[in-house]
This record gives C-alpha cells, structure tokens and sequence, in this order.
C-alpha cells in the first residue's frame, strides 16, 4: 500500500488524500483471514506499521498481526511527510476516535444539523483535550461527509434522476441482511427495481443533496453553519447517465458552490480558533444521533465492543447446543 499510494501522489504532483478503514464484516474480512471482532486491533496496528514507510530510510515491524524485516520502501510520496490521514467512519461514533487519532473523519450525511454539530463538537473536543495519535504523523483535522447528490433545475427532475443513489442504499442495505451467498449469480438491479419506489427509498431521496440549486444551498447552508468541512457528491452510481452526471455537476458548480467558496475563510478561521483553545466548544450529547441519514436497521455499524460482545454470545450459543 505505502508503494502505491507513494506512486499516485507522485503521479499527481501530491493530490492524494489517503483514506484508511478496518473493513465491516466477513464479506470484506473473511478472504484475508480476519476476524470480524479483531478489526479494530488489526487495523490500528496496520496504521502504525505502515505510516513510517513514507519517511524512514530502514523500517521493520513485529507485531500481533503484522510481522516484517527492516526494508526501505520505495517510492516516497511527492507530499511531505505523506498524503493527509483520513478514517472512514461508516460507524459514526469512529467520527470522536478519528478526532482523538488525529484523522480527518470520512463519514456520511447527518440526519439533521444539530447531529452535524453534535458530531463535530465531539471530534474536535476529542481532538485538543484527548489527542492519541497511532503513529507519528500531522494532524488531519477536518471532517467530510459523502452525500447522495443530483442537482437540476427543479427537485422534481432531480430525483427523478438519482436512481444511482437509492440503489447504493439498496444495495448496501441487501448485503447488510444477506451477505453474498452466491458472488457473481442474481440480479441486483431486478431487485432494486422492486425497492425503489417504497416509503424507504423516498424518504433516501427526500434525504440526499439531491434537488434545485436553491434546495441545496439551503441544506448545506446548514451543515455549513454545523462546521462540517467537506461534503463529497456522490452521484455516479446505478445507472445514472455520464450526461446527468455531467450536466449535474455543472449546475452545482455554477449555481451552489461560489456562495460556499465566499465564506471558506471563515470556516477556517474558526478551525484555527478551535485548535488554538480560543474557542470553547460546547459538550453536546450525541447520544440521540447514533445513524446517519442513508443508514437503516441492516446497515447500522456495531462498535467494535458490541462486535466483541456479540461474537462471544454466539460462541457460547454454539457451545451450549453442542
């Protein structure tokens, strides 16, 4: 991995960002020979054994899960010390461990602004009175959430346009509650078809960026004044056309993003304040927002303590009935 991702930032003259994840269950941990209750463990001894490849001359690792001789790999990256360090936080409460790891958290949309300020609070006060870094790296501090996104002249034709993001949903929601018992056999989009005109796929649209150019800034005027850094578009999904997509992107950058572009300065500001303890940040409860607003019962992420826990309920079933 420190190969490849040295290789793109060089590519690219330094525009990689480099996003790490411990994986969600057996569909993406069992091939490689992984418990699903070890992915915490795995995945933070994998930080630390992998950040100072980027730096060191001679780097050697001998761990639980991980074990390799001195070796000085090669390429290193265009951006120094390496690209920005970011978690994916498909479980929104990693968002307050990606803030006390130092890490940019990758999430999704927040059900409502005050879950955006509740989560970012959090973050940040996880990130100047508990910083816990993994390994020697800068600090990432900025929080980005992905969003289901079409954006067109009239919130009609613009979910009539966002099939792709109701069958990411779809589909994230299917494998939650059936895994892949047959990889490469059945028919996913017949499937969805069946789905996406439920009460639950039009509460996933009424969710997402997706409409006008005035519906959208009026959301993200939202999670702006929340002080979420980033929102990631993504719209490239299903069968949503090359056009759409195009056209779509074209009438955000047009019509949304300037007015945003206008106040980054002061997002920025405010960032520096909260790092720099000129800004006392209010404790909010965040326990009222534990899903974010794609997620449903099948694709709600247990903590790794629940994972653990759960596992060791079933292993004692198991023995019981043997």
């Amino acid at each position: 991995m420190a190969e490849r991702v040295a290789t793109l930032d060089l590519l690219s003259g330094g525009r990689v960002e480099l996003g790490l994840g411990e994986g969600q269950g057996p569909v993406e941990l069992h091939p490689f020979g992984r418990r699903v209750r070890d992915k915490r463990e795995v995945w933070e001894e994998a930080v630390q054994a992998l950040i100072p490849m980027f730096t060191r001359q001679s780097w050697e690792w001998h761990g639980r899960f991980f074990d390799f001789p001195a070796r000085n790999v090669i390429p290193k990256p265009y951006q120094k010390p390496h690209p920005p360090l970011w978690v994916a936080c498909s479980n929104i409460t990693t968002i307050g461990s990606a803030g006390r790891w130092g890490m940019g958290a990758l999430g999704f949309q927040f059900v409502s602004p005050d879950a955006a300020r509740a989560w970012v609070s959090q973050y940040y006060l996880e990130m100047t009175r508990n910083l816990a870094k993994l390994a020697e790296y800068p600090t990432n501090a900025n929080i980005a959430m992905v969003s289901g996104f079409m954006c067109a002249e009239t919130d009609e034709e613009a979910q009539a346009k966002a099939a792709g993001w109701t069958f990411f949903v779809f589909c994230l929601s299917h494998y939650g509650r059936h895994g892949i018992p047959a990889p490469g056999d059945g028919n996913m989009w017949e499937l969805y078809r069946e789905w996406r005109h439920t009460p639950k796929a039009q509460e996933t649209l009424r969710r997402g960026l997706i409409g006008s150019p005035a519906t959208l800034r009026a959301r993200l005027r939202e999670f702006e004044a929340a002080h979420v850094d980033q929102v990631i578009l993504l719209n490239q999904a299903g069968r949503t056309t090359h056009e759409d997509i195009c056209a779509s992107l074209e009438l955000f950058a047009r019509e949304v993003m300037p007015e945003f572009h206008a106040r980054d300065g002061e997002q920025q500001r405010w960032k520096a304040d909260v790092l720099a303890g000129r800004v006392d940040l209010e404790e909010v409860d965040t326990t009222a927002h534990t899903v974010y607003a794609h997620q449903n019962e099948d694709i709600v992420r247990l903590t790794p303590e629940e994972l653990k826990r759960k596992m060791a309920e079933k292993e004692a079933g198991r023995r019981s009935d043997a």
